[in-house]
């Protein structure tokens, strides 16, 4: 796994560095600017590329226009997007593309390794990685009429689950319910949001497409 890593604070910027190459993966480049960060995508040819929201020079949104960039510029790039704390907007922006290969957690989830590794395989092995937090506060601003205000409280916890990025197997375990149960609720999910099967779209995707778009501020 090539990755690089694109964030303006020298000691996360290192230390992410050291951490993930403490693993054995392969960084090929750090930067600390947008540009930077292009030009490495564009000389390495990464699989997975770590970047910061808010970068030099207004340290506003730079993170994200570049990680769109890059995506488009190298197809089928992983990108596990880092911020200091809950932005939907960016968040749903990010994803308004799709979900493959898309992370967003907040920086201090790095410091809990095995979440952020487990984040960065999930990312790069082509599923998405949404850090909790972020997943509660889009659905405590869920819109009325969005139709998520039709499920239950079990449901919602699914869905929430889906949206990090997680699978059956996995949610189950977190819910300490059967796969069997979690299968149930799926069902219910899509029924309630009126998502019919269609040879065209993917359920689970559209049911977490779904609530990110009528959960932006």
């Amino acid at each position: 796994m090539r990755i690089v890593i694109a964030e303006d604070d020298p000691l996360l910027r290192e230390g992410i560095a050291l951490l993930l190459r403490a693993e054995s993966l392969d960084v090929v480049a750090t930067t600390d600017s947008p540009d930077a960060f292009l030009a490495a995508v564009d000389a390495h040819e990464p699989d997975v590329a770590i970047v910061d929201v808010r970068m030099p020079p207004t340290h506003t949104d730079e993170g994200i226009k570049a990680a769109v960039e890059a995506r488009r510029r190298r197809p089928g790039l992983a990108v596990l997007v880092l911020s200091a704390y809950v932005e939907q907007a960016f968040a749903t922006e990010l994803l308004a593309g799709g979900p493959d290969r898309l992370g967003y957690l907040l920086k201090e989830r790095v410091g809990r390794v095995e979440e952020f590794l487990d984040a960065l395989h999930r990312v790069a092995g082509g599923g998405t990685a949404i850090d909790p937090d972020v997943v509660a506060q889009l659905f405590t601003r869920s819109r009325p009429d969005s139709g998520l205000d039709r499920l239950t409280a079990r449901e919602r916890d699914v869905l929430a689950l889906m949206a990090e990025g997680l699978g059956n197997t996995a949610i189950a375990e977190r819910l300490v319910v059967t796969e069997g149960a979690v299968h149930k609720h799926i069902r219910s999910i899509f029924a309630k949001l009126d998502l019919a099967p269609t040879d065209r779209a993917d359920r689970r995707v559209a049911a977490v497409l779904r609530y990110m778009e009528n959960t932006r501020g």
